[in-house]
């Protein structure tokens, strides 16, 4: 395994410690813990020395992180990030959270966090600017409007050929409202810079209908963010195919890291069991129009 250092953080480790890891060469797995040699040296490449920053939405949402607070382990995401830190030697009071925004998730160049996870597809061209863990979650999009909303009976995509969608820039949701709803066009389809001001735009009457993730959505009708809201159904065909992953800066030093630990909790059914914890009430018994 190629061991790569970034320019940054030869600077802040020095020539001692920079040695000490070349030497170290390549990561290995021992007692279920992944780091780069017994020493534990991983916690030496990361943003802030000995610790693990992650960054996650501001907000950051519900099932993926209950009431916007991920140092409580609670969500999805957040108890996830706790799991896979702990995977690869870092102790909980060691996990230290920022907030950025979507876009910077996937931005190339040099971050103030070590990894990045709010939701962020897999895809080609994100890959170009950023490493990607192994994906961790499979989404659909799913459409909510207001009950009144001549759109709340709606049973087919076609239903919505004339609708006003609101979606999120940057999203998955964008890609799969031109394509499978409105035939390439983007006539009728708002953008806004993230989900809240999407959701207030349906609730003002200003936009008929917002796509987002299935869970998310779900939380967005129950939680009246989407006032008087309903959601119709899920979008046909807009499963994730290569699924969520975290985002690292691209070649970063922890990505064989985080991917080894990432698969040992996929492996061991640590990220099902949270799955069903977490997710499980925000994604079934949601019908998939036709």
């Amino acid at each position: 395994m190629d061991l790569i250092v970034s320019r940054r953080q030869m600077l802040k480790l020095g020539a001692s410690a920079l040695g000490a890891i070349v030497l170290a060469g390549c990561g290995n797995s021992t007692a279920g813990t992944t780091t780069t040699d017994a020493s534990g040296d991983i916690k030496d490449l990361t943003f802030t020395p000995g610790k693990l920053t992650v960054a996650t939405g501001n907000p950051a949402w519900t099932p993926w992180v209950m009431n916007d607070d991920p140092e409580s382990g609670e969500g999805f995401e957040a108890a996830l990030i706790y799991a896979l830190a702990e995977k690869m030697g870092f102790a909980k009071e060691d996990v230290v959270w920022v907030r950025t925004d979507f876009g910077e998730s996937f931005a190339p160049g040099t971050h103030d966090w070590d990894m990045n996870i709010q939701q962020v597809s897999i895809n080609e061209d994100r890959k170009k600017a950023v490493d990607f863990s192994p994906a961790y979650f499979r989404t659909t999009q799913a459409i909510a409007v207001q009950k009144s909303s001549k759109y709340a009976t709606a049973t087919t995509l076609a239903d919505f050929a004339d609708a006003t969608i609101a979606v999120m820039s940057g999203s998955t949701a964008y890609d799969y409202v031109i394509d499978l709803i409105k035939g390439g066009s983007t006539e009728g389809v708002d953008v806004f810079n993230d989900n809240s001001d999407a959701a207030a735009a349906v609730s003002a009457g200003q936009a008929d209908a917002i796509v987002t993730d299935t869970t998310e959505i779900v939380y967005m009708v129950e939680s009246e963010q989407v006032k008087d809201g309903v959601v119709v159904g899920q979008i046909p065909g807009s499963e994730d195919p290569y699924g969520l992953g975290i985002t690292l800066a691209k070649d970063s030093p922890l990505t064989p890291a985080v991917t080894d630990a990432m698969n040992a909790i996929l492996d061991d059914g640590t990220v099902q069991g949270l799955i069903d914890k977490w997710l499980a009430a925000y994604t079934t018994d949601i019908p998939t129009l036709s």
